[in-house]
């Protein structure tokens, strides 16, 4: 494998072409991807939108913005470090008043979650990080050795629906007496030690893991302020797509995209991969695409 290969994006963007469907990008107008990752969607509509389109791309992950700069050619390209719950200010920052369409990929890229040193992932050793972005706020390993009990069961009950959550935050306040949680083994063995393997196969530490993610990343918050901010951020008739990957987001992106007064929904329900591009791409299982148009 050439030095090249081994230094492109491992990411596979999900629902691409129901991504370029609803999304319907045209030449010469301006589209923003506000989690522009490892630019997979950001490429396939900077070629639609041609040598006067204008695309977007904003991320909280500088490291992301740096693997996706090359791989978005065809049209005016702008790559801005910006956390996508900002888009409103980012936009009015940069003195665009308004967008033809508007795409966000809720999920983590593949070189996010296999980075070992994001401690993104317990599937791998590293520090329990979790930060999306690394320059900002407190990390997982700062929360999980300074919350109390009720806290850390509240968290891991609210975005994880973990079952277990009282007694993996019992562990954790016991376990922190001794030694401080600093590593993704040392969570993810404590949470495996409490919790029974279920048969679906679905590692015991899943549900705690997600719910960290949420928290150390403000996830939940970042797209309530997305949503409110959104159509203020859209020309009339101008599109936005939504991929999300658990119930906690799509409720929110479904229950935005009600409001009639503000948008026309395109999706009745929401659009899931093929068995196909679930077969070829796991990351695909999860993913729900809800898309609507500005009123």
């Amino acid at each position: 494998m050439s030095a090249r290969e081994e230094s492109a994006p491992r990411h596979v963007p999900v629902l691409a072409d129901e991504v370029l469907t609803h999304l319907d990008p045209h030449p010469g107008q301006t589209i923003v991807d506000c989690t522009v990752g490892a630019g997979g969607h950001a490429a396939l509509i900077a070629r639609r939108l041609g040598p006067t389109g204008r695309l977007i791309g904003t991320d909280q992950d500088p490291t992301m913005l740096a693997i996706a700069r090359p791989r978005i050619v065809g049209c005016q390209v702008q790559l801005i470090h910006a956390n996508f719950g900002d888009l409103r200010a980012t936009l009015n920052e940069h003195n665009v008043h308004a967008i033809d369409g508007m795409v966000a990929d809720l999920g983590f890229a593949s070189d996010q979650m296999e980075n070992a040193e994001r401690g993104l992932s317990f599937q791998s050793v590293g520090p329990l990080d979790m930060r999306l972005d690394p320059e900002a706020g407190e990390t997982a390993s700062d929360l999980v050795n300074r919350w109390d009990e009720r806290t850390l069961a509240d968290v891991f009950w609210e975005y994880g629906q973990e079952r277990f959550s009282r007694r993996i935050a019992r562990r954790i306040v016991d376990t922190r007496e001794r030694e401080p949680i600093n590593t993704t083994r040392q969570l993810a063995e404590l949470v495996r030690r409490c919790v029974p393997r279920q048969r679906s196969g679905i590692d015991p530490a899943t549900r705690v893991f997600q719910a960290l993610r949420i928290a150390v990343n403000d996830e939940l918050g970042a797209l309530e302020r997305l949503l409110e901010g959104l159509p203020a951020c859209l020309k009339p008739n101008g599109r936005a797509v939504i991929i999300s990957f658990h119930s906690l987001e799509d409720r929110r992106v479904k229950q935005a995209f009600r409001h009639k007064e503000l948008w026309n929904a395109l999706t009745r329900k929401p659009v899931m991969a093929s068995g196909g591009e679930m077969e070829a791409n796991p990351r695909s299982r999860s993913a729900k695409l809800r898309a609507a148009q500005r009123r």
